[in-house]
């Protein structure tokens, strides 16, 4: 079994934004992190936020956050919003012509093992996952540094 892009990036994004403990991220920002397409990131971000699982800030300063707390974040829930089916093969799907079906003990033995793997994701929230700002190559500014000087209007103008 392999899961779709889209619901590796769904983590992925999740995974940063809780990282960021708050602070809106930007598609931008997460795209670069990760080194994957804006685009494709951008349709991720927009289901994330129809199901619930982040906000989106509109305007010039907007960006993403989690809408709730790490914790209250399942990763199966997250998984059943994000892939388009769990059919292991063509018995699990609407439609299905095998012929061996009434009889087959395989379908039995595979609805078994996928109900094994969602009831282990669901023990698992986005808090399980966190991982450290630095992890992602994010420094926190040191309190030390030196701030930038700002040029007063008369500077500016010349």
């Amino acid at each position: 079994m392999r899961l779709t892009n889209f619901s590796d990036y769904s983590l992925r994004l999740l995974m940063y934004a809780a990282t960021r403990d708050g602070q809106l991220i930007t598609i931008e920002e997460t795209a670069a992190v990760y080194g994957i397409s804006r685009a494709h990131l951008m349709k991720v971000a927009n289901l994330l936020v129809r199901a619930g699982f982040l906000k989106s800030i509109r305007g010039r300063s907007g960006g993403l956050v989690l809408a709730r707390p790490p914790g209250e974040i399942g990763v199966g829930a997250v998984l059943r919003a994000t892939e388009p089916d769990f059919a292991l093969v063509e018995c699990f799907e609407a439609g299905n012509r095998c012929l061996v079906t009434p009889r087959c003990r395989l379908r039995g033995v595979l609805n078994e093992a996928l109900s094994a793997f969602v009831t282990t994701l669901d023990r698992y929230t986005l808090a399980d996952l966190v991982l450290r700002p630095e992890d992602f190559g994010i420094t926190a500014p040191t309190q030390d540094a030196p701030k930038p000087a700002r040029r007063r209007a008369s500077q500016a103008a010349t």
